[in-house]
């Protein structure tokens, strides 16, 4: 092929993954704007409620064991942007002050590989007053290598055995993002797939992200001995493959599982894993797969492989709770690794409350067919969905034109709600770069309401955020709403503002004519 190069790799050695890291660190927090590295399915307060929910069910199983004294540590694995570690601890520290007295006290770590990106949250505003208050800390973890944690706040380290408490671990979006063994089971026997890879000659000149792009994968197979040596510690797994599958691929996480044993030696009393990802706990979905095909976004990500985790940690006599229904967007499970994890009452009731009846995957579906069809939607139905979704901020903004509609119709109490709904959304939401505005966006629907203190307050923060993109509106309503508060000077400072974006606003002109006397100080 002119122009090209191409070479043989196993899988989980070939150079997808070293861009794939080089990617992240390049690009830092910037991978997750705009969703160019889909985060909102796994980041939304909804998933972050039910993670919370079975946090605190966790914690009250250990209190009821008589864990109550030592802090339960919560390590999340790629952090990414840091929105799910603000939302999970946003509502878990709700959920402790309801709960009262005699939980054990936690701690949270957020982890990722990127540098810049441990840099970023320990400087973002949202985050500071859990590092105050000694609930958060940040760490450089590599899932590949690392067998310790060092904390970035505190300036300690955890090692082998220094926790008494068992290990919460957070994985969204991980285990199909770090390297994986690619598998073929056929006639009964196991191969490994090796992948021949053909890219441009100009490969090192592109970035991380359109090098991915380049890329050509083809797959071949090739018997491997050590799968089927008795010493291989999977090789139960692997026989029961050979015995139920069929010209089937299979993702393998080899990385992912030496990553958790890593984890779990942090601790004297095993972990609790709390996962969500696109993966498969269910072994005939695994039956006649296709090689993969990378699904890119910035990076790229493949198929989580469930079955193997839960395989393997059951017949470690884990307990693990996977949704019994077919997933569609997201699976979310877990694994308990403890002593005698059936008497986790509390932990198994939270994940059939929060996640098997109704959670983070029905959720999504929900929302997309909501997202499809609000244009019809009233008013009732509008708050009962934004509630359902934790006052989720990236639905309101989608519903905001819908909302400005049915605001004619409201009742009193529906525009308190709305009004409540506001500060509990803002309360909650983590600001990144978007290519939307809140602020905005809130302060024009309570403009609309007549609640011009509140209007004003958020119409402040959109101009404070980006003073040089500010339209005309803004300037309008922020004068109107200082008018109504008795702020004639700030009213007038807004007009004059509005006056230089457009000099025949024949509304800013006529309020000015009412305040010759305070314009005429300017």
């Amino acid at each position: 092929m002119t122009g090209t190069a191409k070479r043989y790799y196993r899988f989980s050695e070939a150079p997808i993954w070293e861009l794939q890291r080089a990617y992240y660190e390049q690009e830092g927090l910037k991978a997750w704007n705009n969703d160019q590295v889909p985060q909102y399915i796994t980041s939304n307060p909804m998933i972050a409620g039910a993670y919370a929910d079975l946090i605190l069910g966790f914690l009250q199983d250990r209190a009821a064991q008589g864990h109550s004294s030592e802090p339960v540590w919560i390590v999340e694995l790629g952090a990414g942007a840091g929105r799910l570690a603000f939302q999970v601890l946003h509502e878990l520290v709700k959920l402790r002050d309801c709960a009262g007295s005699g939980i054990p006290p936690f701690r949270y770590v957020m982890t990722d590989l990127a540098q810049r990106n441990i840099e970023a949250w320990m400087e973002h505003p949202a985050l500071q007053p859990y590092v105050k208050g000694g609930l958060l800390d940040f760490a450089r973890y590599d899932a590949v290598h690392d067998d310790e944690l060092k904390l970035a706040a505190a300036g300690t380290v955890i090692q082998l055995g220094d926790l008494q408490q068992p290990l919460i671990i957070i994985a969204n979006y991980f285990f199909d993002s770090i390297p994986q063994e690619l598998l073929y089971v056929g006639n009964g026997q196991i191969y490994e797939t090796d992948v021949c890879m053909e890219w441009p000659q100009r490969m090192g000149a592109l970035k991380p992200a359109d090098a991915l792009k380049h890329l050509t994968l083809r797959y071949e197979h090739r018997r491997e001995p050590l799968y089927e040596r008795d010493d291989y510690p999977y090789r139960d797994l692997i026989d029961l493959y050979c015995e139920r599958l069929e010209d089937s691929h299979i993702l393998f996480p080899l990385a992912g599982l030496a990553c958790l044993e890593r984890l779990k030696g942090l601790s004297q009393d095993g972990f609790l894993l709390i996962t969500a990802d696109k993966g498969d706990h269910l072994l005939d979905n695994w039956r006649f797969a296709d090689p993969p095909e990378l699904i890119f976004h910035g990076s790229f990500s493949l198929t989580a492989n469930y079955h193997a985790i839960q395989y393997w940690y059951e017949r470690q006599g884990a307990m693990t709770l996977f949704p019994s229904q077919h997933y569609r967007n997201i699976n979310v499970g877990c694994v308990l690794h403890a002593a005698q994890p059936q008497g986790y009452a509390h932990t198994r009731l939270a994940y059939r409350r929060s996640i098997e009846r109704f959670g983070p995957d029905e959720f999504f579906s929900l929302k997309e067919w909501m997202d499809r069809h609000i244009d019809r939607m009233e008013l009732p139905q509008w708050l009962s969905f934004w509630r359902l979704g934790g006052y989720d901020a990236e639905f309101f903004i989608h519903g905001a034109k819908r909302l400005s509609v049915l605001l004619t119709e409201a009742a009193d109490e529906q525009l308190e709600d709305i009004a409540q709904g506001i500060e509990r959304m803002w309360s909650s939401y983590y600001v990144m770069e978007q290519r939307y505005d809140l602020a905005l966006d809130a302060g024009l629907i309570l403009f609309e309401m007549d609640r011009y203190e509140q209007a004003k307050q958020y119409l402040e923060i959109s101009v404070q955020e980006d003073e040089e993109t500010v339209v005309s509106l803004v300037y309008y309503s922020l004068a109107i709403c200082c008018f109504e508060l008795g702020l004639e000077e700030l009213g007038v400072h807004y007009t004059r503002k509005l006056l230089e974006l457009e000099p025949e606003h024949e509304e800013a002109l006529a309020l000015l004519e009412g305040f010759d006397g305070l314009d005429s100080g300017h």
